[in-house]
């Protein structure tokens, strides 16, 4: 059964750091690139970042570029987002997802990766 798991979310104050963790099974983990998206209340789920299957290649939105960071551990079928000086902006519920491709110029539309989505996990930034 093909499953992502994300953990990590949390409430923090502006300028606070989290660490997100997507853990896949089910398939073969390394031959995909891997994005993280984030839904904020009201809003469309969006792309964040993406890291490339090979090269380890990395793409991030504007909004994001510099703060966070993208990262994975194919022995362990996990991707990683560490987020650091979180903005109020960054609320949302956070899903990561999979490509069966390089990032390349369309990472962050939605419909370019395999439909399968977990639950997410919630991070609020708020002072």
């Amino acid at each position: 059964q093909l499953q992502f798991v994300e953990s990590g979310g949390g409430f923090v104050q502006p300028g606070g750091s989290l660490r997100l963790s997507c853990v896949a099974s089910g398939f073969a983990w390394d031959r995909y690139s891997i994005a993280w998206f984030r839904q904020g209340p009201g809003k469309e789920r969006e792309g964040v970042a993406c890291i490339s299957n090979r090269p380890g290649t990395t793409e991030y939105a504007d909004s994001v570029r510099a703060r966070f960071t993208i990262s994975r551990d194919n022995a362990k079928n996990t991707a990683f987002l560490q987020m650091n000086i979180l903005k109020p902006e960054d609320t949302g519920s956070y899903y990561c997802a999979a490509k069966p491709s390089f990032c390349g110029a369309m990472w962050s539309f939605e419909n370019n990766y395999l439909d399968i989505w977990g639950q997410g996990t919630l991070v609020t930034v708020s002072s």
